[in-house]
């Protein structure tokens, strides 16, 4: 019988089924709707789009990495630029800094089970960089184009790591991740980071296309966790069906890895922790 460890150095991946109870998954789908209750949206939204992210990355975006901030469907706007719905399930993702700055999602992130998986995967020097609640909502949800999570925190040489905690069933038909058993044994594609005089851009490292041969489905329940590697090819399809598809992501990076200046999202480096 493999490790965790050797099966996730072969698949690029781990599906952890009962890896948090319903109670824990149900107090971070409550604590999020509170604070989305609490934001005081201006009028002037984010909106998260992975296919034009480069385009659409505003200052309110690229300060958010130790912050608690709101992120919109590209969807969400009428022509006036009203919401079409209630602000809430108006809502892409909650980002970049729960796991630090709210006690409810600190103590998820950094639980006695996520402890001991840290462990056995040998990242005891790793660091928490970020984290997303993802909302997925019903009929609203958009599609998450494939990408590589090490393209979005770049490390020489890489090192990020992704924890998906599925806070509702994931299914085909409210949009569950999907992934290639293998496929992180593949080149870096780009480097989403800064651009010089301000924005960003997707900097190509490798003009090889995702091939999209040998993707399955990650259908799974309430309390799961799926850890990706970070060079993992993994996508996403819109949400049609009437369930929402509500999780939690937090990402990992080697302490001991260059972490360089032009990433988009910057932190004070000694004030990022790990579990």
């Amino acid at each position: 019988m493999p490790t965790l460890l050797q099966q996730f150095q072969t698949d690029g991946f781990l599906i952890l089924r009962d890896f948090n109870t319903p109670a824990e998954c149900d107090a971070l789908i409550q604590r999020a709707q509170q604070l989305a209750d609490d934001f005081n949206y201006n009028g002037h939204p984010s909106v998260f789009q992975t296919n034009e992210q480069s385009r659409t990355s505003d200052d309110y975006f690229l300060d958010s990495g130790d912050k608690i901030s709101f992120f919109f469907e590209k969807n969400a706007f009428d022509e006036s630029g009203g919401l079409k719905t209630d602000l809430f399930h108006s809502l892409n993702k909650i980002g970049h800094a729960l796991h630090d700055l709210d006690p409810v999602f600190n103590s998820f992130s950094r639980s006695p089970q996520m402890k001991k998986l840290a462990t056995g995967l040998g990242l005891n020097e790793c660091l928490l960089i970020q984290s997303m609640m993802i909302f997925k909502h019903a009929r609203v949800g958009g599609e998450v184009d494939i990408h590589q999570d090490a393209a979005f925190l770049y490390t020489e040489p890489r090192s990020c790591i992704g924890f998906w905690f599925a806070l509702e069933d994931a299914t085909i038909q409210n949009g569950c991740l999907w992934a290639k058993p293998g496929g992180h044994n593949t080149l870096l594609r780009s480097w989403f980071r800064k651009k010089d005089g301000g924005g960003t851009e997707s900097f190509v490292l490798n003009t090889e296309p995702y091939s999209m041969e040998g993707m399955i489905p990650m259908e799974v329940k309430k309390g799961t966790c799926i850890v990706l590697d970070g060079l993992l090819p993994h996508y996403s399809l819109p949400n049609t069906s009437g369930r929402s598809r509500q999780a939690y992501a937090i990402h990992t990076i080697d302490s001991k890895a260059q972490y360089p200046q032009s990433n988009w999202l910057q932190r004070d480096m000694s004030s990022v922790k790990g579990f």
